[in-house]
């Protein structure tokens, strides 16, 4: 029994850890070609839909990243913050607010075919994240202009597969990924028909690599990161509940969230976050 116990604890710790390695990094300057894999056990789960939040702290100065529970309707104390003070708050507030950045987010399996950057990964599948850009690119080729050329296709390991080469060029003080495509139908060189079962057993369930903390958890997030309101230590925290955020197909990722309380400026800012 202590052994189970033992092996699990390590388990948690190496989670993070596992989930960041399995992950498609990359990185400006470079160009990544993959072929995007369904989730064939539930094709509804192919894609991953989320929203997260994220500023520096005004208490530690680190970076805080906090996936948001609207991403599948829930109640968010950052963005009530957020829509109180732009609909509400005074100019300096809103000027102020615009540090905590929205961002929309979906993630993929992905055969890796070509990773310059980091050639290991090269007949792996990885999670690849993304964002508006490349979402798209992508379901423009699924179904809109391109699904005619593209369609099915970008499902497909075999010859008739269409790979989707993802161009990370930097502009200004981030990275743009409008120069990616798809690619007319090409065989994956060196891989064989029979890895194919392979590959595609190979997907990872997405919803393990997104996490949310409850409302409260959030809101003390907030108190400590945004208000640098400290946190009373002599009262122990309260057992909580990490939810898995449920996985959204893209072809029917309408925003559930309104940008209405972003302003412009900052909405801008977000439409050239991939």
């Amino acid at each position: 029994m202590f052994q189970s116990i033992k092996s699990a604890l390590q388990k948690n710790e190496n989670a993070g850890a596992s989930r960041f390695k399995d992950q498609l990094q990359l990185k400006a300057g470079n160009s990544y070609t993959v072929r995007l894999l369904p989730h064939l056990k539930d094709p509804s789960k192919t894609f991953l839909h989320y929203y997260a939040f994220s500023w520096k702290s005004v208490a530690t100065g680190q970076q805080i990243i906090l996936t948001s529970p609207t991403s599948w309707g829930e109640r968010d104390p950052i963005a009530e913050e957020r829509y109180r003070v732009y609909r509400n708050g005074t100019e300096e507030d809103k000027t102020k607010i615009k540090a905590i950045r929205r961002s929309e987010n979906w993630m993929v399996n992905a055969y890796v075919v070509s990773d310059p950057v980091n050639p290991e990964n090269n007949g792996k599948v990885k999670a690849f994240r993304f964002g508006r850009q490349l979402h798209k690119i992508i379901t423009d080729a699924m179904d809109g202009d391109g699904a005619e050329d593209v369609g099915p296709r970008m499902f497909d390991l075999s010859a008739s597969g269409c790979s989707l080469i993802i161009k990370v060029e930097q502009q200004g003080d981030y990275p743009t990924y409008v120069a990616s495509k798809f690619r007319t139908p090409k065989a994956i060189e060196g891989l064989p028909e029979s890895e194919y079962e392979r590959i595609y057993s190979s997907a990872f369930d997405l919803s393990q690599f997104v996490t949310t903390k409850s409302y409260d958890e959030l809101k003390t997030m907030l108190n400590q990161h945004w208000f640098n309101i400290a946190t009373p230590t002599a009262a122990a925290p309260a057992a909580t509940e990490v939810k898995a955020a449920p996985a959204i197909e893209v072809a029917a990722a309408a925003a559930t969230v309104q940008d209405a309380e972003m302003d412009p400026e900052l909405q801008k800012l977000m439409d050239n976050i991939a």
